[in-house]
């Protein structure tokens, strides 16, 4: 049977960057899942890829279908977005393959609820706070039309929905440090990169093993 394997992080923890890290890993050979958002998209984005930008109404259709995993929704000073996960046939354990998802600590819980808590696999990225706003704050400075409100609104918002509570209540003691993402991208040592740690993790899961290496707990 398959495995999902689960990026998950706070906004500008650099995940984003990790996951396509891990994806474009020829020896890992994971299939990824692209999940759904009713947002708009941001300069740079593309449709299917980091996500399929929908229309609340798509939402609604997909939901009277019965193909909603989990959905979560924000109220941002946009307007309501919804994100959200739908078994559109991406995802099948019963095959030889295994999955790479990138997504919140709410959607993390949705499809372990949904595909079993032995076949989701987490990964939870974390930066420090400051150097998690300094990356924010850049990243939207390069956007045709920065939405500086939002991006204060979710900073604040992921403080509350990734607390050590809630991190500990969905059994994740783990975590990858990821605060010298950027420094590390050229570095030759690879042993200070988070997804190089992830990348051993994994390999060792497909190849039988439970051997894990770098990631700190929570304790």
């Amino acid at each position: 049977m398959g495995k999902i394997f689960y990026i998950l992080g706070k906004s500008s923890s650099g995940k984003d960057t990790i996951f396509q890290q891990i994806k474009n890993n020829r020896q890992l050979n994971l299939k990824t899942v692209v999940g759904y958002t009713t947002r708009p998209m941001r300069v740079g984005e593309k449709n299917g890829v980091e996500y399929y930008f929908v229309s609340p109404q798509k939402l609604e259709e997909m939901k009277d279908k019965g193909k909603i995993i989990e959905c979560r929704g924000y109220n941002t000073v946009h307007g309501l977005w919804n994100y959200f996960t739908a078994d559109d046939g991406q995802i099948d354990l019963d095959s030889d393959n295994n999955y790479l998802y990138i997504g919140t600590l709410e959607s993390y819980k949705g499809m372990r609820k949904y595909y079993g808590e032995e076949n989701v696999i987490p990964f939870y990225i974390y930066v420090e706070p400051g150097e998690r706003l300094s990356r924010a704050v850049e990243r939207e400075r390069r956007q045709e039309n920065p939405k500086y409100t939002e991006l204060c609104r979710r900073f604040i918002a992921d403080e509350e929905d990734f607390s050590r509570e809630k991190i500990l209540e969905v059994g994740i003691d783990k975590i990858y440090e990821n605060d010298k993402l950027f420094e590390c991208v050229n570095s030759r040592d690879v042993a200070c990169h988070a997804s190089t740690r992830i990348h051993i993790v994994i390999n060792s899961a497909l190849s039988g093993s439970r051997r894990e290496r770098h990631p700190q707990r929570y304790s």
